[in-house]
């Protein structure tokens, strides 16, 4: 496995095909490491999987935990080479920045709620920094996870609207036995946050279990999350909305599309996200 550090080398890399893009902020647990083994499947024996490990300053507000994210390089690099991604791009801000860079990508219609309500340089941070990868690593496919389902839908609404010749990719969220989504930020839980963290995909599975069984609708179903989240007594909710899956606008009725149930909670300095979407057959 290649690890390479700046954009002349990577630009240089022979290009087999197809290429995937894995990108991610290091710190990688096993649902990164599902989003590699998606993309080997996707790259076969012939094509590649690239991966690229880089904390993205610009999508954090400056009171964000950016400087006291975990950055365990060697620890990340033998998990990727282990799963057999073939390229790793890991650069530093300087390659990534020019000191006086002015140029910005915004998202106006997807990103404006949930996640762009509660942390406004938020897309516009994702938005950019995917557009520069994508155009350094020039991909035929990118995999992105469904945990955070926004920033999927943001994606799929940057490729399309700036054309560029990706085919977006999504792999399912991956859970702790107990239920708690997988993320690097779970490792700033303490242990009683941990256990109580799983209120949230508790309240999760119970409202998809209501919209299978039909017959209630979507006010009811957001207080009934809300309450099971709220059952944990060290939870605070930061949002808990039901959108449509596609364009995330707020809905009142669970429609024929279905129903996209987005939370995002704290406990103590840690905000957790998750989500639930229930389509119909």
């Amino acid at each position: 496995m290649r690890v390479i550090r700046d954009i002349p080398t990577l630009r240089a890399l022979p290009v087999a095909s197809p290429r995937v893009l894995v990108p991610t902020m290091g710190a990688l647990h096993e649902g990164h490491l599902q989003l590699v083994d998606l993309a080997r499947r996707h790259a076969g024996p012939d094509g590649e999987v690239v991966a690229t490990v880089f904390v993205n300053p610009t999508q954090f507000a400056p009171h964000e935990d950016f400087d006291r994210y975990p950055r365990p390089f060697e620890a990340d690099m033998a998990l990727l080479e282990s799963r057999g991604c073939d390229a790793v791009f890991a650069p530093g801000r300087e390659a990534m920045y020019a000191p006086d860079a002015s140029v910005k990508i915004i998202e106006t219609a997807i990103g404006a709620g949930l996640e762009g309500a509660s942390r406004p340089q938020f897309f516009s941070g994702v938005c950019t920094v995917v557009a520069k990868l994508f155009n350094l690593v020039r991909p035929d496919i990118a995999i992105f996870g469904e945990k955070d389902y926004q920033q999927l839908a943001v994606i799929r609404r940057l490729v399309r609207d700036l054309d560029f010749p990706i085919e977006i990719v999504a792999a399912p969220t991956v859970r702790e036995p107990d239920g708690l989504a997988m993320s690097s930020r779970n490792a700033y839980l303490s242990p009683e946050e941990r256990r109580q963290s799983v209120v949230i995909s508790a309240a999760l599975s119970e409202a998809r279990l209501s919209m299978e069984q039909g017959c209630i609708g979507v006010a009811t179903l957001l207080d009934r999350v809300r309450e099971r989240i709220a059952s944990g007594p060290l939870a605070r909710i930061d949002y808990v909305a039901g959108v449509h899956p596609d364009t995330l606008e707020p809905v009142d009725t669970v429609g024929l599309d279905g129903l996209l149930i987005a939370v995002a909670v704290w406990f103590g300095k840690t905000r957790l996200i998750d989500n639930v979407c229930w389509r119909r057959r």
